[in-house]
């Protein structure tokens, strides 16, 4: 086929993810940019699944126009995230019953996938997404909770859609006594300013936070089978950003740039365990939003760092 076909065929595959994703350019200039990108990352996507050689697929998604160097200055708003402390309480260290899986979407306690957008906002939907479990495994009651309260008011260490931390979002949460919904609170995908709401608002509350020790998968396992759990990633890899479906081994850094949350983990037919991941990037990404990423694979911090960096969840 000569290069002249491919190029129209390319052209033609840019043209109908255009229209899919409904995305324009400013100008003809910034179009071939894109469609340049575009070609390479599809070319990137399709040599990946032809060797076939690993036990997950990736995609043409939302994403395919962004270099992998833009993609991972967009997840965290290039925020370094910290470490934070360790808290000396964690509940869950005794305990010895754990399913061998679990998926806290079939209990009820998950909300839809949600869409962080174009602002680095992962922080808070992480946060978010721990909280609106703990409060239907709590109350009986699934809620979707406010990104947009946190985006706006959060302070200190976080910048709303510059980045943020989750820890940030659970000391906002307990020291204002609970958060909004997302009706009375939505989400625009952008800082805006802060609007005090009347305690009446708040449909959810937390006491406080602690943290599953690091560099302990045993220990985020115990964690899980009680509760979803916000964790730090580090989700900038190229396989990453084009994911699709099967358990994700592929290759990325332990540095954190990104915030999800665990709601369960499994074992896949061939036995391979993996962590279930509830991701704020829509349902175009992943398994139609979610991920399931390899656990137990003896590095001290886990694949993508997710054991690295002091998970952390909210008490009720």
């Amino acid at each position: 086929m000569s290069s002249r076909v491919l190029e129209l065929l390319s052209s033609n595959k840019h043209e109908k993810w255009m229209a899919q994703f409904g995305k324009t350019y400013k100008d003809a200039a910034e179009k071939e940019k894109r469609f340049q990108i575009f070609k390479n990352n599809v070319e990137f996507i399709e040599l990946f699944n032809a060797a076939g050689d690993k036990p997950f697929n990736l995609s043409i998604n939302h994403f395919a126009d962004l270099t992998n160097e833009e993609f991972k200055a967009s997840l965290n708003g290039k925020k370094k995230l910290h470490h934070g402390t360790e808290t000396s309480s964690f509940r869950y260290h005794n305990v010895t019953s754990i399913p061998a899986t679990m998926d806290w979407r079939n209990r009820g306690a998950v909300t839809p996938i949600k869409d962080q957008g174009t602002c680095g906002s992962c922080w808070a939907f992480s946060a978010v997404a721990s909280i609106e479990s703990i409060h239907q495994i709590t109350t009986g009651e699934l809620v979707s909770l406010s990104e947009q309260e946190l985006v706006d008011c959060v302070k200190g260490n976080s910048s709303g859609c510059s980045g943020g931390y989750m820890e940030d979002a659970f000391e906002f949460i307990v020291k204002k006594g609970g958060i909004a919904s997302e009706t009375n609170y939505p989400y625009k995908e952008a800082d805006k300013r802060c609007k005090v709401k009347k305690e009446s608002k708040y449909v959810a509350e937390i006491k406080g936070y602690e943290k599953v020790p690091a560099n302990n998968e045993n220990e985020l396992l115990k964690a899980v089978a009680n509760q979803p759990v916000s964790v730090y990633i580090n989700g900038g890899g190229h396989a990453f950003q084009f994911y699709s479906g099967g358990i994700f081994t592929g290759k990325c850094g332990t540095d954190p740039d990104h915030a999800v949350t665990v709601v369960g983990y499994g074992e896949s037919n061939d036995g391979i365990k993996y962590w279930l991941v509830k991701n704020s990037w829509g349902t175009e990404w992943g398994e139609k939003g979610y991920m399931r990423l390899m656990r137990d694979i003896g590095s001290k911090k886990g694949l993508c760092g997710i054991i690295a960096n002091n998970p952390s969840y909210p008490v009720a």
